[in-house]
């Protein structure tokens, strides 16, 4: 029977985290320290919960962003992608003050949107209030050309 070193046996934790590592890639939210090292992200990130919606002249976007500040908000609609990212900064502990449960996450966060063709970058609004932030993007009269058929030469 042969053995299995410890350095060689499976570790659960270590391929959770290396597909973290991996998802956190693809979907862009690995970030880079200061030196040029790969930096994991924390436990302490999280992702609002947003709504999208739509009328005939607009697009929606709702995200709940409690204990968030306006400062640290920051929303972008570049090539056609809405960009929701911030972050949500842990409130300095109290001397003597005994947590029994911390369910509340902090940290960054980043959303991103593709947003349809119709929308125009030109009619954006976004408001925040009482921890919500409202996006509205008008929609363009001029509907996007369809498919062209491109001839060869």
């Amino acid at each position: 029977m042969q053995q299995i070193r410890h350095q060689d046996s499976w570790n659960p934790l270590r391929e959770f985290e290396d597909l973290s590592s991996r998802m956190s890639r693809l979907f862009g939210l690995t970030r880079w320290s200061g030196n040029g090292e790969h930096e994991t992200l924390a436990m302490t990130d999280w992702a609002p919960a947003c709504d999208i919606s739509e009328t005939d002249q607009e697009y929606r976007v709702h995200a709940e962003l409690p204990k968030v500040k306006k400062d640290d908000l920051h929303v972008t609609l570049e090539n056609g992608v809405l960009t929701i990212h911030g972050e949500r900064r842990e409130e300095k502990e109290e001397k003597g003050v005994r947590f029994h449960r911390r369910e509340l996450s902090y940290g960054h966060f980043l959303r991103r949107f593709t947003m349809p063709d119709d929308a125009d970058p030109s009619k954006v609004d976004a408001s925040f209030k009482d921890g919500v932030l409202n996006v509205v993007i008008g929609r363009s009269k001029v509907k996007p050309a369809g498919a062209k058929e491109i001839a060869i030469k």
